[in-house]
């Protein structure tokens, strides 16, 4: 599984800057609320996409002699920063300024300057969204929901779901700004406001949790799992393989320790070659491993086991 491709983040971090912009400049011109919150909902979005860009170049680091599993966690570590910056500055900014502008309300001017940016901005997020959901459907088995829950691929997921709430936040601050039209009353253009925070803030959570989850270490798919077991049991001289557990140090990248009950008419010299052969195997038929580590059990351990 290949981490979300560095031209899908650039896009949006392309469209993200020029949608920054454009919102700001018509939340100057009209006064809106929630044209304003839009605009800083772009620019925490561009800021995210510059941190997982680094991410990506750090991951990407070669092992060394502190980090000899190497780096590729940090990837999921700036994952989980920028869950936190949509959830502190694009939800908290976002409420905040609709209850601000629900308490002091300002009518808005200028209304058709912020449709037309509003309409542009929608268009350039849904070109950012379906570059985020082709990477993210690449490798897609069951249901969005059960990819969301089981992807390993956590820069693709914070685009996807950051840009699917730039949409719904873009339909709300138009709506928002036409009911204040239609009635008069401003009111609605904050409340939008306070909604899009909280559309903002429950996309944060999910991401604060997907990323949690992969930062303390999840194994890899199931499917990996048991054909890694049943690559290692093919093996003549391995009686059973007792268990394989995995854990992914970044998206495409995956440790495996195998522990097998060896043939006791052996010699420990076999034992050896047959651990290197199951190595070399599991190497070159699962790419994603990126280390695999065969621990042979011994006697004691299978009567206890028994």
């Amino acid at each position: 599984m290949a981490s979300g491709s560095t031209r899908t983040i650039l896009i949006a971090l392309g469209a993200n800057v020029g949608i920054a912009v454009a919102k700001f400049v018509a939340a100057g011109i009209t006064g809106s609320s929630a044209m304003l919150t839009e605009g800083v909902h772009s620019l925490v979005d561009s800021t995210n996409q510059v941190l997982l860009l680094y991410g990506r170049k750090r991951s990407r680091a070669p092992a060394d002699a502190q980090h000899p599993f190497g780096y590729g966690r940090e990837l999921y570590f700036w994952s989980f920063v920028v869950a936190i910056l949509v959830f502190s500055l694009g939800a908290g900014v976002s409420v905040y300024e609709g209850i601000i502008h629900i308490l002091e309300p300002e009518p808005a001017s200028d209304p058709l300057v912020a449709f037309v940016v509003l309409a542009i901005a929608f268009m350039l997020e849904g070109w950012s969204v379906i570059a985020a959901l082709k990477d993210f459907n690449a490798h897609r088995r069951g249901t969005i929901l059960q990819e969301i829950r089981d992807t390993k691929d956590a820069p693709t997921l914070v685009i996807l779901l950051e840009n699917a709430g730039a949409l719904v936040g873009l339909a709300v601050a138009a709506a928002g700004l036409a009911l204040s039209l239609v009635t008069g009353n401003p009111f609605f253009d904050g409340f939008a406001s306070v909604l899009i925070g909280l559309v903002l803030g429950i996309l944060a959570i999910m991401l604060l949790y997907e990323a949690k989850s992969l930062l303390i270490g999840e194994s890899a798919d199931p499917e990996l799992v048991d054909a890694i077991r049943t690559c290692a049991e093919a093996h003549k001289g391995i009686v059973s393989v007792r268990e394989v557990l995995t854990l992914h140090a970044a998206p495409d990248m995956v440790t495996a320790i195998i522990t097998a009950d060896f043939d006791d008419a052996i010699s420990a010299g076999e034992v050896e070659r047959i651990v290197a052969a199951i190595e070399r195997k599991v190497g070159a038929g699962f790419p994603i491993v990126a280390r695999v580590y065969v621990r042979p059990q011994d006697a004691s351990a299978r009567i206890q086991a028994a």
